[in-house]
């Protein structure tokens, strides 16, 4: 049902994720990520509400694995839960349920985790894992290497519909926000086309966040 890697980048501090699916608007449920805590991938049989409260615990000083541990601990329906996480000292846990869907599998690199369910291949997670490490470039740029790296090995079983690719820098919104929300050709061909058009003006987004009369052009009708 989907596949997705969380991440940080050591040198800037950005965390972020990318994820796909064959069910709609996959990002809108599973992605979450906080400015100087981490990244968390809430998926398979999703409870959305597991992601902040990952977040909520390693923003309280627990690694990754100890958030997951507790948030888990003693919670219904954990056994269908898959959760990927990702903490400020790079430290990477998964958490993969009795109950996940179909051929699942879990990787955990430097800097990162990938998971899946529903898989086409097993090896999804590793290759996507391999990805990031070889990639070079903006931490954006690494994590749709990844989430490319895994379609080609094979990806979800059945066709994807949906994907989305998000990050925090160290501001409290979102650096990059982006979502393919459903498509019957493909949704990662569709986020890295989002994702070229939207690289060349994610800095002006936050200066003119931060400081309008220092923004560039903005670029519309009536603008001078």
């Amino acid at each position: 049902m989907t596949f997705s890697l969380v991440a940080r980048c050591r040198d800037t501090g950005q965390f972020g994720m990318v994820i796909a699916s064959s069910s709609p608007a996959v990002a809108a449920r599973c992605a979450h990520v906080r400015a100087g805590v981490g990244a968390v991938a809430s998926q398979n049989v999703t409870d959305p509400a597991l992601g902040p409260m990952v977040l909520d615990r390693m923003a309280a000083g627990d690694s990754a694995a100890a958030a997951i541990a507790r948030v888990i601990a003693g919670r219904a329906h954990a056994g269908y839960r898959q959760l990927l996480a990702i903490g400020r000292d790079g430290g990477a846990a998964i958490h993969s349920g009795r109950q996940v869907l179909g051929l699942w599998g879990e990787a955990t690199g430097a800097d990162c985790a990938a998971g899946g369910n529903l898989l086409a291949s097993a090896a999804v997670p590793g290759t996507m894992v391999a990805a990031f490490g070889a990639a070079q470039g903006a931490l954006a740029d690494r994590l749709m290497a990844a989430l490319g790296a895994g379609l080609a090995a094979g990806g979800e079983a059945g066709p994807i519909h949906s994907a989305g690719l998000k990050l925090v820098d160290r501001l409290s919104w979102p650096f990059v926000d982006l979502r393919c929300d459903w498509t019957e050709e493909c949704p990662v061909a569709a986020l890295g086309r989002l994702w070229a058009i939207y690289r060349p003006q994610a800095a002006a987004y936050v200066q003119r966040a931060e400081d309008p009369t220092a923004a560039p052009s903005y670029g519309v009708p009536g603008d001078e």
